[in-house]
């Protein structure tokens, strides 16, 4: 056989092989992107009812200890092995031990459920990422997947349950790449990951109706070089805040650990949580805080709206409340860009939309897939800014986290090159 009529058979033997890496992927993200959407959906609806009748009932806010105290022990007897949450996924990626139990799903939207029905500040992303990482690995065994194709198909869960939940179909293929490692980018599996993520929001969003909430920058700055240096300004700022919330997320769960019998804990967390609201008079710091975040691109607020969700939200789930981290991360990062509208020389909602991406980039490490979740949300005309604001809180959060078992594999700096390799929990002081 001639040179190269054996280079073009071994070129045709590559294409057959992608040609059956499409199909079979395509397949399992048909099955996976189905499921995931259509529990998401379910997810959205229910916590939507338990909203409504939040705020129609707000007595029942008075009842949150009682609320936790189930949730405590609802985990107590029937949630061993799935505590971990978001982290049990990140952990079962980094070095595989057994089948994330399918109970992770239900048990974590009956958690979330319960703590937005009663009144707990908190969020959805982590639900919806649980439930289709739980979900997508139940056909680990079906498709006789080896760990590699394993991983994949995590990947896959967490960027179907992202995408439904938000209606980000591009962010949430990349966040689902970007999230497991700090400075890399699992590229083996960015097709499953996106086309998992389509059919996903596909189902959500067409085939169950389940509408997602428009957010709109009316206003965007010229871009010059005084605004881009504003824009760095407001992306410390947004940094910042990321970090703080990330450490305070972790000193609550600290604190209340020191309380042994686990199902006390959101009990007690609930106590002083009902007490703040009916204290303040006001439910908008508890809940995802939608209302207020459509609020904060036209409507100057109260400048320290975004302090108080921060602690409200860490205490919240450092309590053992369940729910996710990425709403109210928004809440923060929309209301402290409307406070900074105040000594900024840019448009409220140009800063809003900014902070409303730019802090979830800083507390969960993902610039890049919170670019694309800014352009999707907001339109390529602000893109710049969103861009430059989503990659300065990205340093500026340090290596901190919402996902304490994310793996550093590239530090922010060669300063904290030591970091390279280790988990944001195993980080040490220097950092």
């Amino acid at each position: 056989m001639k040179f190269s009529t054996l280079k073009k058979s071994i070129y045709t033997i590559e294409q057959f092989k992608l040609f059956h890496y499409l199909f079979k992927w395509t397949l399992i993200s048909l099955i996976v992107g189905g499921l995931v959407g259509s529990a998401t959906a379910i997810f959205l609806l229910a916590l939507k009812a338990a909203t409504n009748y939040r705020e129609a009932n707000l007595l029942i806010i008075s009842l949150l200890p009682i609320g936790g105290l189930i949730i405590g022990f609802t985990y107590f007897w029937l949630g061993k092995g799935v505590e971990k949450g978001n982290n049990l996924l990140l952990e079962e990626y980094y070095q595989s031990k057994k089948r994330i139990p399918f109970k992770m799903a239900p048990l974590v939207l009956f958690g979330t459920v319960a703590t937005h029905l009663f009144g707990g500040s908190a969020g959805r992303e982590g639900t919806a990422v649980q439930i289709g990482g739980a979900i997508a690995d139940q056909f680990t065994k079906l498709f006789r997947l080896h760990d590699n194709e394993r991983k994949i198909l995590l990947i896959m869960g967490m960027s179907a349950g992202f995408a439904a939940v938000f209606g980000t179909p591009l962010a949430g293929s990349v966040f689902a790449l970007e999230v497991l490692i700090i400075g890399r980018i699992r590229y083996e599996a960015i097709f499953p990951s996106l086309i998992v993520a389509i059919i996903a929001d596909y189902f959500c969003v067409e085939v169950w109706n389940v509408p997602h909430t428009v957010y709109v920058i009316s206003e965007v700055a010229q871009m010059n070089l005084p605004n881009l240096g504003w824009t760095i300004v407001a992306g410390i700022c947004f940094g910042l805040t990321a970090m703080l919330f990330s450490r305070l997320k972790v000193f609550w769960k600290s604190l209340f650990s020191k309380i042994k019998f686990a199902p006390l804990r959101p009990f007690i967390g609930g106590i002083f949580i009902a007490g703040f609201v009916f204290f303040a008079g006001t439910t908008k710091y508890i809940g995802l805080g939608i209302p207020i975040i459509e609020e904060a691109f036209h409507t100057q607020l109260t400048s320290y709206d975004f302090l108080i969700k921060v602690v409200l939200t860490a205490f919240t789930l450092g309590a053992g409340f369940k729910g996710g981290e990425v709403t109210p991360l928004f809440f923060m990062g929309a209301t402290l860009g409307n406070a900074l509208f105040l000594i900024l020389p840019l448009p409220m909602s140009l800063l809003a939309g900014m902070g409303f991406v730019a802090v979830f980039a800083g507390a969960t490490n993902t610039p890049l897939a919170c670019i694309i979740m800014g352009i999707e949300l907001f339109g390529i005309e602000a893109g710049l800014y969103i861009a430059l604001a989503c990659v300065t809180a990205y340093f500026f959060s340090g290596h901190t986290s919402v996902y304490t078992s994310q793996i550093i594999g590239s530090p922010k700096h060669n300063l904290f090159s030591y970091l390279k390799g280790k988990k944001i929990s195993q980080r040490d002081d220097k950092s």
